[in-house]
């Protein structure tokens, strides 16, 4: 590529700086206009020379294929570029450092010495591959925050997520300081993501960088992606970018899945979980080729629980019994001149039932039972088209979802929903002088068509939501990145024009610190009896006093990384603070009354405070150590007076190592978990005779432990033990011996529900 060196006219940036400012709310206005201000006084790129070439993946053949989205960047300093649609990178020579890291999410990361003069250089990914006096060494890390993008985004790769059993997606944060996951209730099994001290509804989750797991899937959707299907989940607090639509509050997590490309995923992968919860797993996958440029996979799951569990003695089922079958079937092609495209189909069907111990659960529910079932279905598809132009490509995204659930609680609540959605987003990639000053630019449409009945009652909800949007990104492959969005969209239900500004910046100092810096606004339609199962798992009476709203928040935050070299070891500290303020929130007032659910609308302040420090070292030779902590401050207004949201631990310490000499591999994690309030449960006679009124919850530690096993290049062998200090919820379920009591509450859960769990496991695989 011939190297082209412009120097951008001023008033042109000018021009366009105001352009941008015009077009967003005052808020918005004072942040945009200093940081682009900043940034209009940096030079664009500048460097003695270059090291480009091509990035490919070699399959079984031989035959080399262009790998794009490859991140090419100088070890300790973070400095770098992305590989485009042909594999192609540029990346200017550092002067100091000459260790060049080449890091792709399917890959274990290749570092490349002797990388001081300009040259062309193609790299092929490798486990191990030695070329003259080019070494190379890899060892995939478990979590790391990738160094090029403006938006700080933390990859758990596929190696982090086999430190842990993470049978689920619900299990597969223990090890990450960010996210927290709990049970929403004593009795379902449903669990929930917290980010940023917010419940898991304000993050907008992903799967391959579309919208999912919304409205019926949020109270158990957690649970329907398997561990084994996964390649990688990244995640990124606040705003997120506008491409992705206006949901995003305080964060973002997508879900990467194992795809069929060769050297992608093994050929065949059998993993078999057991527990002492007598919880059973199976997992497969295997894929093949279709042609020169096809290739197909399948994946499958089914769990099951075989025995009844009362660890506590409160005549309640620790966990409720699950029956899981889940299968994957997806087909990529890939003409690598002007087309890709990507297309999937999922099945799945699940029975969940749970209660009071020593009843015949024969598919019915009675008044010491619940029951739900649930049957879902998706569909997908992705198609871009390349052009001859560098950096310049045509995508759209299509996504169909069905789901039905039917569920009974106690006799009390017979809840049934479904939900039919479908989702469509035209992206254009491309660039305006150079590849330093890319845009894109699109539109988006979705619709959701809910059905529910709560007993004698019946609601529907239908949206259309077309919508617009156009992104700036600013890279001068060395300190400056700014990405700026804009999107307008038409929310047809609540008839209204929803605008979201989105601002991301990233600067790289001369002593090797990152800062990035985000604002921007998001926004939700509330499912409010879907999205809060919880009620169900209660006595109380529900009262929708307000007509729900909207949700609409706006999100700040600034984010600090700075990697040290110690010999050959790196020493990574990061830093982060963000707070949400809510403009209009959802209000599940629990305090009240201690026998209902008030539901209205926010009438006073409701925010966010969120600050957390992170360290990450290799100690010695194959030892990891992390060290993090987190402190929340969360309020809302309830009852008209603002007070600490309930369930919200106002700190969260975490300790993980992991050592991994020759074929064996320890892990161990140390949550430490600060307390929390607990609703007012002053006018619950049962809960008052019992001492269960306990206002806040306490401090409590949580261990868990794996050892892993290689046995030849095919077979894993792996054992652990979760909550090792065996640490329980003292009755967390009130009336549990009269579920038919007006004082019957499950949904009062603050911490563990069972005590030590251990499990083993085997993994088979064929690359």
């Amino acid at each position: 590529m011939q190297m082209r060196l412009r120097v951008k006219p001023a008033m042109t940036s000018k021009e366009r700086t105001y352009n941008i400012i015009n077009s967003i709310n005052m808020k918005t206005k004072q942040l945009t206009l200093i940081t682009l201000l900043l940034f209009a006084f940096v030079s664009t790129a500048f460097a003695q020379g270059f090291i480009e070439g091509t990035v490919y993946e070699e399959a079984e053949n031989g035959q080399r294929t262009p790998l794009p989205g490859v991140n090419v960047y100088w070890k300790i300093v973070n400095e770098g570029t992305v590989t485009d649609a042909n594999g192609h990178y540029k990346i200017p020579l550092h002067e100091r450092i000459g260790c060049l890291v080449f890091s792709c999410i399917s890959y274990e990361n290749d570092t490349v010495h002797h990388m001081l003069e300009p040259a062309h250089y193609d790299h092929v990914f490798h486990t191990i591959h030695v070329l003259n006096e080019v070494e190379i060494a890899a060892r995939q890390k478990a979590s790391y925050i990738n160094p090029i993008k403006a938006i700080a985004v933390q990859e758990i790769s596929s190696e982090g997520l086999r430190r842990a059993a993470c049978c689920s997606l619900a299990e597969s944060f223990e090890t990450n300081a960010s996210v927290d996951v709990a049970y929403s209730d004593a009795v379902t099994g449903a669990k929930q993501i917290e980010l940023l001290g917010l419940s898991g509804l304000y993050t907008q989750m992903m799967a391959e960088n579309m919208p999912n797991f919304r409205g019926l899937a949020s109270a158990f959707g957690l649970n329907y992606v398997p561990g084994t299907w996964m390649n990688a989940i990244q995640i990124s607090k606040g705003t997120s970018s506008v491409r992705n639509g206006y949901e995003s509050i305080s964060g973002q997590i997508n879900v990467d899945y194992k795809k069929p490309e060769s050297g992608e995923s093994e050929k065949l992968f059998l993993n078999l979980y057991g527990s002492t919860m007598t919880m059973t797993e199976l997992n497969f996958n295997t894929r093949w080729n279709m042609g020169q440029n096809g290739n197909m996979m399948v994946l499958g799951h089914v769990n099951k629980n075989f025995m009844q569990m009362d660890g506590n003695g409160d005549h309640f089922m620790d966990d409720p019994m699950v029956t899981q079958g889940n299968v994957f079937l997806r087909y990529n092609y890939a003409n690598n001149d002007w087309f890709e495209g990507m297309w999937g189909a999922k099945a799945l069907s699940e029975k969940r039932y749970g209660g009071m111990m020593h009843h015949n659960h024969s598919g019915d529910s009675d008044n010491t039972t619940f029951l739900i079932n649930t049957t879902r279905y998706e569909a997908f598809s992705k198609t871009g088209f390349l052009f001859d132009r560098d950096d310049t490509s045509l995508g759209f995204q299509q996504q169909f979802v069905y789901h039905d659930l039917k569920s009974v609680y106690f006799s009390r609540m017979d809840y049934e929903a479904t939900q039919l959605s479908y989702y469509a987003n035209l992206l254009f990639d491309s660039y305006l002088v150079n590849e330093h000053h890319k845009y894109s630019l699109g539109a988006s449409y979705s619709y959701d068509n809910y059905d529910e009945s709560l007993n004698d009652s019946t609601f529907q909800r239908i949206e259309h939501v077309p919508g617009v949007f156009g992104e700036y990104v600013f890279n001068d492959d060395h300190h400056w990145s700014v990405i700026a969005g804009l999107r307008a969209d038409y929310n047809s239900y609540y008839q209204k024009m929803l605008y979201t500004p989105r601002l991301h910046v990233r600067f790289k100092t001369h002593d090797e610190l990152t800062i990035r810096a985000s604002a921007g606004k998001g926004y939700r339609s509330p499912n409010v009896l879907a999205e809060n199962s919880t009620m169900m798992a209660s006595a109380r009476q529900i009262r929708i006093i307000d007509t729900p709203k909207m949700e609409e928040a706006w999100n700040y935050g600034i984010n600090l990384t700075k990697t040290f070299s110690l010999g050959w070891r790196e020493l990574t500290l990061a830093a982060d603070f963000y707070r949400t303020d809510f403009v209009n929130q959802i209000v599940l007032d629990r305090d009240a009354d201690a026998h209902q659910i008030r539901i209205y609308n926010l009438n006073g302040k409701s925010y966010s405070n969120s600050a957390q420090i992170e360290a990450n070292c290799e100690i010695f030779k194959d030892f990891d150590l992390t060290l993090a902590f987190r402190y929340n401050d969360v309020k809302m207004t309830i009852n008209d007076t603002l007070r600490e949201k309930p369930f919200v631990n106002r700190y969260k310490g975490l300790v993980t190592m992991s050592y991994a000499p020759g074929t064996w591999q320890f892990d161990f994690t140390t949550q430490f978990n600060g307390d929390s309030r607990v609703p007012d449960l002053s006018g619950n006679a049962t809960a008052m005779a019992n001492g269960q009124n306990i206002g806040r919850s306490p401090f409590y530690v949580i261990m868990n432990a794996q050892v892993t096993k290689k046995l030849g290049k095919c077979w894993e062998l792996y054992v652990g033990g979760e909550n090792l200090t065996n640490y329980k919820q003292d009755h967390p379920i009130i009336s549990a011996d009269n579920p038919n009591s007006e004082d019957f509450d499950a949904s009062m859960v603050w911490g563990p529900l069972s005590g030590i769990r251990a499990y083993l496991g085997v993994r088979f695989q064929i690359k």
